[in-house]
């Protein structure tokens, strides 16, 4: 059994491509920074017959993520697939003339620093199983900078940038990534925005392997 380890493991998106992934057979591993409600998230896809550990990291921490991600991959198997979306912080969302080349530290950190920490943890146990999926999701600022949202426009546009060289420097080696942008809110009620219709397309980034961007919704005009 291979693992889908899941970075900023949360109640919603998170909960949603954990259960995706399980039901279609890989162990699940989950990894954020609040230990009690990734056991919590753990009970719930443990209930639905899926084995699931939780793994404390936080993406601001590049040794607590690398610790995570070894030890998942050790207790539940190689990690296959990558799943990096944790949600951005209220304080990275100033508006552009108010940011300072301080205020990007942490977004830096967040969108590039955290992600190239967690390609590097897992690169060789994709090269040692022949394949694996490295799965980005952002939102729209990623591709069209929003003013207010400056920190998180910037880091995100960063980390668009590092997942599109890996999907050219890794294909040869059948290694897939691939970006998903969220343009608007993820909605119970949405039918390409939910948690479940966005599992779902994701699943299907990991198993069809085409391409590199894609979108849950068109980009408002």
């Amino acid at each position: 059994m291979t693992t889908f380890a899941l970075v900023g493991a949360g109640p919603g998106l998170g909960l949603a491509a954990a259960r995706r992934f399980g039901k279609a057979g890989h162990s699940v591993a989950l990894v954020a920074r609040d230990a009690e409600r990734l056991g919590r998230l753990a009970g719930t896809l443990q209930e639905n017959g899926i084995q699931a550990r939780r793994y404390t990291g936080d993406v601001l921490d590049a040794d607590s993520l690398t610790t995570a991600l070894g030890t998942a991959a050790d207790e539940l198997g190689p990690i296959e697939i990558l799943q990096y979306s944790p949600v951005p912080r209220a304080d990275f969302m100033k508006p552009v003339l108010d940011t300072t080349a301080s205020d990007l530290d942490d977004p830096l950190a967040f969108s590039v620093k955290g992600p190239v920490t967690c390609v590097h943890a897992v690169l060789p146990g994709m090269r040692a199983l022949g394949r694996g999926t490295l799965l980005f999701v952002n939102g729209g600022s990623a591709v069209r900078p929003h003013p207010e949202r400056a920190g998180t426009a910037i880091a995100f546009a960063a980390e668009s940038a590092y997942a599109a060289m890996l999907h050219d420097a890794l294909a040869e080696e059948n290694i897939h990534a691939a970006q998903l942008i969220v343009p608007g809110a993820i909605r119970p009620d949405a039918e390409h925005s939910s948690p479940a219709a966005l599992a779902e397309r994701l699943y299907t980034l990991h198993s069809d392997r085409d391409g590199f961007r894609h979108y849950a919704e068109p980009m408002p005009e």
